[in-house]
């Protein structure tokens, strides 16, 4: 399975983010991690379709849109319209989970189902066989810089084996603290998708974006 980064435009620069998603392009990046924040089903805010929709044709990279809003089947066709490759919606946040899987299904797109640290590996367990992808939320979802919380790592080794046991093509990403001092952990446990947003953008996009390549290649 392919290791693959996906920076978490949250922490970039926005005066700079088109020269920032070049750059980290360039760099190997294969996806960009999008996250939207509706207020409700987290405190924050952040962005929409319209930074979406502008920044999608500066990019050929996958757009990883995480959505954290309460009810996402609401807007499924909208960011689908604005550039979505991928939309990641939160168990948490959904009154139906296999309907909204359903719709993003049936938009065209991948998709993909986060828990939050609180919540448990086997609740992903009945929706295996309908995704593309877990989200393993390693902070509290909603603010950026927060320190990865290390039980994570054993709800990463057991969807790991979940998955496995399934026989089913999942990928495993995660999200949150991950810098390159502690990304060979999580690639340990069974993910193979890191977002990393600080560990990017804050500094030397290239060389952040470099260094964390050099460490996901180099994994077997």
């Amino acid at each position: 399975m392919e290791n693959i980064l996906a920076p978490s435009i949250l922490a970039a620069d926005f005066k700079e983010l088109g020269q920032a998603i070049k750059t980290i392009e360039e760099n190997g990046a294969e996806y960009l991690h999008y996250d939207v924040m509706d207020g409700i089903f987290v405190p924050s805010i952040s962005f929409g379709m319209p930074v979406l929709s502008s920044i999608r044709s500066c990019t050929n990279q996958v757009m990883d849109v995480h959505l954290m809003i309460t009810e996402p089947i609401r807007y499924i066709k909208e960011f689908k319209e604005a550039g979505a490759d991928l939309i990641t919606i939160h168990l948490e946040a959904c009154e139906d989970v296999a309907a909204t899987i359903k719709a993003i299904r049936e938009a065209g797109l991948k998709v993909g189902l986060s828990i939050k640290p609180a919540t448990e590996a086997e609740a992903i367990r009945p929706y295996l066989d309908q995704i593309d992808m877990i989200l393993v939320m390693s902070v509290e979802p909603g603010f950026g810089g927060q320190k990865f919380i290390p039980e994570s790592l054993d709800k990463i080794r057991a969807l790991r084996a979940m998955v496995e046991e399934a026989g089913v093509d999942v990928d495993i990403e995660v999200d949150g603290g991950i810098y390159q001092a502690n990304v060979k952990e999580v690639l340990d446990a069974g993910a193979n998708i890191i977002v990393s947003g600080s560990g990017v953008f804050k500094g030397d996009i290239a060389k952040n974006t470099r260094e964390f390549m050099e460490i996901l290649n180099s994994h077997e």
